[in-house]
C-alpha cells in the first residue's frame, strides 16, 4: 500500500480509503468485520463513515458495527485513521428532526460528536467532516464549537464533504482570522472519470488551501466498473445513476468506448477508474465501498496499476474534462 499526507497535515493515510456505507444495509456485521480486517491487513489505514449511515430506521448502525470491530482489540483502533461526518437528521426517515438535532449548530455538533464516539466505542475521531454546508450557521460559530472539541481531545482534524469551492475558501479564511484553528484539511467530493465538474472550482480551491481531496463514488455508481460487459454476460444489471445514464444512447456509446479501450489494454474497467483518480493532482485517495472481500481485492489492485500515456490519452478523449479554471468557463 502507498501512503500520502492528508492535505497540508502531517497525518499519513493510505491512497485508498475504505468506505463503510454498505456496512449494515447491504453487508452484515460479520462480513463487515472481515472486510475491515482484510483492509487493515492490506495496509489501508483510512476508514470513512458517517453518523447517518445505516439509513432508514437504522441510522447510526454503521458506526456501531465499526465500534464493535474496534472493541475486538488487536490494536485495531490505534492503526486506523477514522473519519466520520455530521449534518444529517438522525431521526428515522420521514420523521422531522427535533430542533437543534441536525445540521451544524454548535449544540448539534457537540451532541453529534458524543453520540458518534459512543457508537464507535472510541474516545476520539481523527477527521470530523461536515457532510454538507449549513447556510444558516456562520463559520464563526462552527469553528468555536470545533475549537472546544479539539481542546477536549475528542477530534483532531476537520474536513468537509460536498462543499463548493467558495465555501472551502470562506471556511478557511474565517478559521485563519480566528487564529489557532487549523481549518479544513480535506474535502470529500463527487469526482470520477465520468463526473469531472469538481475540476472547475472545488479541486482548485482545495489545492489552494491545502486540503486533501477524497473522491466519493469513484465508479459513478458502478457505471465505470464494466457495467455493459456484466450486463451482456448476464451479471448484475445497472441500477440507480448508472442505469439512468445507460438509458441515453450517446452516454451508452461513451461507456461502451471506455470498456472497449480497456479491453484492448487488458485492464479491468473498475481498476482503471480508480488508478486514474490516483494520477489526478490533489487527490489523496478515492473511497472504495466494497460489499464483499472480493470487491476489496479488485480495488487494491488499482494501487499497483500503472496507466500508460497512450491509455491516459484515450481516457481523456472519451471523458474530456472541463479544462483549466477559470478559462473553462470564462473564456
Amino acid at each position: 500500500m502507498e501512503y500520502t499526507q492528508l492535505g497540508r497535515t502531517g497525518l499519513k493515510v493510505s491512497r485508498l480509503v475504505l468506505g463503510t456505507m454498505n456496512f449494515g444495509p447491504q453487508t452484515d456485521e460479520a462480513d463487515s468485520h472481515a472486510i475491515m480486517d482484510a483492509a487493515l491487513d492490506a495496509g489501508i489505514n483510512f476508514f470513512d463513515t458517517a453518523n447517518v449511515y445505516g439509513w432508514g430506521e437504522n441510522k447510526g448502525r454503521t458506526e456501531s458495527i465499526i465500534g464493535n470491530w474496534f472493541a475486538k482489540g488487536g490494536e485495531r483502533r490505534d492503526r486506523v485513521v477514522l473519519a466520520t461526518k455530521v449534518y444529517g437528521n438522525m431521526a428515522a426517515d420521514g420523521t422531522a428532526a427535533w430542533p437543534n438535532h441536525d445540521k451544524l449548530s454548535a449544540l448539534n455538533i457537540r451532541r453529534a460528536v458524543d453520540a458518534s464516539l459512543k457508537r464507535l466505542q472510541t474516545d476520539y475521531i481523527d477527521v470530523y467532516q461536515f457532510h454538507h454546508i449549513d447556510r444558516a450557521i456562520p463559520f464563526e460559530e462552527i469553528w468555536q464549537a470545533i475549537d472546544v472539541l479539539v481542546q477536549q481531545g475528542k477530534i483532531l482534524y476537520v474536513g468537509s464533504s460536498n462543499f463548493p469551492g467558495y465555501k472551502i475558501a470562506q471556511a478557511n479564511e474565517i478559521a485563519a482570522r480566528r487564529g489557532g484553528t487549523i481549518g479544513l484539511v480535506s474535502e470529500q467530493c463527487l469526482y470520477n472519470l465520468a463526473e469531472r465538474r469538481a475540476e472547475m472550482e472545488v479541486i482548485p480551491a482545495a489545492q489552494e488551501y491545502g486540503l486533501g481531496v477524497i473522491p466519493w463514488s469513484p465508479l459513478q455508481g458502478g457505471l465505470l466498473g464494466g457495467v455493459i460487459k456484466k450486463e451482456v454476460q448476464g451479471g448484475r444489471r445497472a441500477s440507480g445513476r448508472a442505469a439512468d445514464t445507460l438509458a441515453n444512447p450517446s452516454s451508452r456509446a461513451q461507456i461502451q468506448a471506455y470498456e472497449d479501450l480497456l479491453e484492448k489494454h487488458g485492464i479491468e474497467p473498475g481498476e482503471a477508474a480508480l488508478a486514474w483518480l490516483l494520477t489526478r493532482p490533489g487527490v489523496t485517495g478515492p473511497i472504495v465501498g466494497p460489499r464483499t472481500a472480493e470487491q476489496l481485492g479488485s480495488a487494491l489492485r488499482a494501487v499497483e496499476l500503472e496507466l500508460s500515456e497512450e491509455l491516459l490519452t484515450g481516457l481523456e478523449e472519451i471523458f474530456p474534462g472541463p479544462g483549466p479554471s477559470p478559462e473553462a468557463f470564462a473564456w
